[in-house]
């Protein structure tokens, strides 16, 4: 009872600059890794087996999902069959998203430097 009389008197830490970019950042890597995940369950079942295709384990679908992801590019073959190609689509639209992404919440960031009440 008594406390709550008291709230106005005590005076609260200001955020740390840096909660906010920490967050961003720490969601673009779970959606990543959330995109990651999918990305290389769908190749694999898509292009496992297929003829030409250079999938043949999870590993590497997970390798060229993560290459789609973090490059936009891979030294393995073009997927061969349809929903490998619109996976793969799906992941370059993705990474380029997510890298505009990370460099606004980096912007933002540096931008509200120096307003500490807003950088919060």
């Amino acid at each position: 009872m008594v406390l709550r009389h008291l709230r106005p008197f005590v005076r609260r830490a200001a955020p740390h600059p840096h909660a906010r970019l920490r967050r961003r950042l720490t969601v673009a890597v779970i959606l990543v890794a959330i995109v990651d995940t999918a990305g290389t369950i769908l190749m694999w079942v898509f292009e496992n087996g297929a003829d030409r295709s250079e999938i043949h384990d999870l590993w590497d679908a997970l390798f060229f999902s993560t290459v789609q992801l973090l490059t936009v590019s891979s030294q393995m073959q073009n997927p061969v069959t349809t929903g490998g190609r619109v996976v793969d689509i799906g992941l370059e639209a993705v990474a380029l998203c997510l890298v505009s992404g990370i460099a606004g919440a980096f912007a933002s960031f540096f931008l509200h430097l120096d307003r500490p009440e807003q950088a919060a």
